[in-house]
Parts: C-alpha cells; structure tokens; sequence
C-alpha cells in the first residue's frame, strides 16, 4: 500500500447537512494505516473541527477543496452546489446522477470537462452486489420519528415546524412516543396504523424499528415488500386505509403507482392516510410511484401539501433527501464505519493507469469496489455524453 494515501475530506453546503463522510474515529484508523487526511472547517458539521485536528488530521479553510492538489481524492456526502468549476478531482460522494435525476447531464458533464472521476458512494458494492456503506436504517428511523410527529401535529390542527438535529436516538424517541400518544386520542379504535413498504431493507428495518420503539403495537405495523407490491396491481387501497406510509423501496424501474390523485380523491373522506414519509426520495425520477407531490422538503419546511378537491381531508408528504442527519453523529459513525475497509483499498486504484491497472486491481481483489465504481462512473459518463454533456 502507498505510504502516504491523501484523502480531503470537504465541506457539507447543503442547509441542515450535520453529518460527515469520515468521523474522527475513522480518520484516526486512515491515519494509523499512512493516510494524510485533509479536513476542511465546517461550522455545521456535528464533529468539532478540533475532534479531527486532535486524531492528527491536518485543518484547512472552509471550502478550499477545489485548490487541493489534483491527485487527492475528494470526499463528501452530498452532491456540490450547481452551477460550479469543472471538476478535475477524483470525487467520492452521493451524486444524485445515474438514475436520471434532474440535471443528471450537467452534472457529468462537470467531470467530463474536467477530467475528473465520480466514485459515487450510493453505487459502491461488494462482489454480490450488495452495498458497502448507506445510511438507510437511519433514513428510515428519521423518516418514521417525523411521520409519527408531522402526524401528531396535523391532527391537532398544526403543520410540522422546522426541524434540528437530536443529540441521540434516546432524545428523539421521548418525542416520537408524545406523537403516538396523540394520534391514538384522534383514531376511534386508538390505534396508530402505519404501512412499510420496502420492510425487507435496511431503510425499512430501521423505519419499522422506529415505529416499534415510539409504541407501535406490532400489528399496527403493515410490512410490505416486494412479494406484496407484485401480488397484485397498484394503486393500493391499504395505502389509504393506514394513518402513516413510509416509502422504502430502492426504484430500478418502472413500476406502476402506489398512489395517486385521482386513486385518493375517489376515496373522499373515507380514508385514514394524512402523512407519507417518502425516504426513497425519488422527487424528480420519471419513474416516482408517487406522483402526488414534485418537490423535495427541507429540514426548515418538512411537509408539502397533496393537492386534492375541496373539502377531503389534509394529506401531506415529508420528502427530505437527507433524513438521517436527524441522528447525525450516529448515522455518520455507523456508514463511516461500514465504508472504512473500502478506504483502505483506495490506494490500490488511486492513479492506476488505465483499464489494464484497473483490470489489474481488480484480479489480485485490491480496490475492487473501486474498480467497479470507476466501470460504471465510465457507463454513465458516455451515456450523458450521447445525451448532450
């Protein structure tokens, strides 16, 4: 392994983003296996800047990272503020581009233009194909704790306000059981019924898990996966018949609607369904089994209304595209954690020199995730370019 790997890790400017792609545990372990770990001051990262600085990384200014040296990795959790340079790093980050997002050319196109490379961490999989590091237990928790507590404030006539960050899980949950208690004042038969989908992932344990220790009885819990979804046709009448819906489904494709307008508004008022939590987030994909909202929410605004006819209930959506920072200092260990062995591969493929490097590395089983991000960072990149980049 190189003696010195360097490894930058940037700043978060996304408005509420608290988490962090290396905690000072993981960069000390990175550190002890001759990495030089670059650490950029970040005011509302939840790790104090001098946390790093005391495992022994080396501090520079608030988003300095495009005068990093061009062969130090840059890592982050979030895509970059857009319009922006030419990108001319190694990136490690979740782009939010290969599933056809909104603006996924123009995003590709920055590397193309720069010559640099996007190791995008929502793709990063073993050789069964199965993801190195997500933060999907701790979305799915976040995501569940705010239907249960956006849901409690609309039944007493209010629409959830603005969100920070909890110190623990603990914290978070003396909230969540307040919200429970209160949505079973507001239901006939005092229950709180809520419907999964996705229960089988890692998104849609930590969400059921969430419902469990707010107080949800185990057969006020609907837990549906892909066995249900396919039985039969959507839209689904249980959808409507539950009083929280959290969507934890990974879309591939697509798939007919769980929901939509037209299904709720011929319902009228016979329906429980006031909240869905939509994890998945797929706001801008064309293939969102979701259709009754466009947008994505925010920490500061969590909700957004479903526009249906006069008089029908209230249904509202929380969207936020980066839950799990709710639980920030506890999502980032644990994916932090959960990516380290990949870090400690990266210099086996850091400025390999082509696909016979590559080829290479990934034959002797050194870097290989890596080998496969850069394969498919490649895929993506010459799709875009026939689409424009």
């Amino acid at each position: 392994m190189t003696a010195t790997q360097p490894l930058w890790l940037r700043c978060e400017t996304k408005t509420a983003e608290h988490r962090s792609a290396l905690t000072p545990t993981t960069a000390k372990k990175l550190i002890d296996q001759g990495f030089i770990i670059t650490v950029e001051r970040d005011p509302q990262r939840i790790f104090d800047d001098e946390e790093f600085e005391k495992v022994g990384c080396t501090l520079v200014d608030h988003h300095t990272w495009p005068q990093a040296p061009k062969d130090t990795p840059i890592i982050g959790l979030k895509e970059l503020d857009a319009p922006g340079p030419d990108l001319q790093h190694t990136h490690i980050q979740f782009a939010h581009c290969y599933k056809h997002q909104e603006g996924w050319v123009d995003v590709l196109a920055r590397f193309k233009r720069g010559g640099g490379k996007l190791y995008d961490l929502e793709f990063l999989e073993d050789a069964n194909g199965r993801r190195v590091a997500a933060f999907g237990w701790h979305a799915g928790f976040a995501g569940a704790a705010l239907g249960l507590i956006g849901l409690a404030d609309q039944l007493e006539g209010n629409t959830l306000g603005k969100q920070t960050a909890y110190p623990n899980e603990d914290a978070l949950l003396e909230v969540t059981r307040k919200a429970v208690e209160t949505i079973r004042k507001h239901r006939s038969d005092g229950k709180v019924k809520s419907l999964v989908i996705g229960a089988l992932g890692r998104c849609g344990r930590g969400a059921i898990d969430c419902l469990e220790k707010s107080g949800c009885a185990s057969d006020e819990i609907v837990r549906w996966d892909i066995q249900e979804t396919s039985a039969k046709h959507g839209p689904y009448q249980e959808i409507l018949d539950a009083d929280l819906f959290v969507n934890c489904i990974y879309l591939s494709k697509k798939i007919p609607s769980f929901i939509d307008r037209a299904f709720i508004e011929k319902a009228g008022k016979d329906r429980r369904l006031g909240m869905i939590v939509d994890v998945s987030c797929d706001t801008t994909n064309p293939n969102n089994p979701l259709p009754v909202y466009s947008i994505n929410t925010t920490f500061d605004k969590p909700t957004v209304d479903v526009e249906l006819d006069a008089g029908l209930p209230k249904m509202e959506v929380i969207s936020i595209d980066h839950l799990p920072t709710l639980l920030p200092r506890e999502a980032s260990e644990q994916f932090s954690h959960d990516l380290l062995p990949s870090l400690l591969q990266l210099p086996n493929v850091t400025g390999a020199a082509g696909d016979k490097a590559l080829q290479q590395a990934d034959q002797e089983g050194k870097g290989a995730v890596w080998v496969r991000a850069e394969r498919l960072f490649k895929k993506h990149l010459a799709e875009a370019e026939a689409n424009g980049a």
